[in-house]
């Protein structure tokens, strides 16, 4: 069975991180992936596109590209956009399906669910299951 594109990105990150011995190096880094999200323009700020659950703002879009859903996303609080950062590289660019398909372990495998704090833990699901009712919704079978 050949691995999907957002367990092929999974795998990536996970290999990214064993490069750092501590958590502030890693900290940093998820920062400094924030930092280079895409623009995403003071319009789109909107209630529509507020993710709820979130301790900072974080507001997320997406858009559909041929058989790809494209999320958009920003928080204003630094690791929160390291956090979108994350999710985006695994789950933007992706069909529904294979986004349905495909199960987040990069939290437990990296330790991000024992590092972060209940309230950023509680966002980083929250972010997750918008982009899991988007693949729902757009329902269409895998190519």
């Amino acid at each position: 069975m050949s691995t999907s594109g957002a367990e092929h990105a999974q795998q990536e990150l996970i290999e990214d991180f064993e490069i750092f011995d501590n958590w502030m190096d890693r900290y940093q880094y998820i920062i400094d992936m924030g930092k280079q999200l895409p623009d995403f323009p003071d319009t789109w700020k909107t209630e529509e596109f507020k993710i709820q659950g979130c301790q900072s703002n974080v507001w997320m879009r997406h858009e559909e590209e041929g058989d790809k859903l494209v999320f958009k996303a920003t928080s204003d609080a630094a690791i929160v956009s390291g956090l979108i950062a994350l999710l985006l590289r695994i789950y933007s660019e992706r069909s529904a399906a294979e986004i349905r398909a495909t199960e987040p372990h990069f939290l437990a495998d990296l330790g991000l669910d024992k590092h972060l704090s209940p309230t950023r833990s509680n966002g980083l699901h929250a972010m997750l299951e918008r982009i899991y009712q988007v693949a729902q919704q757009n329902n269409r079978p895998a190519d």
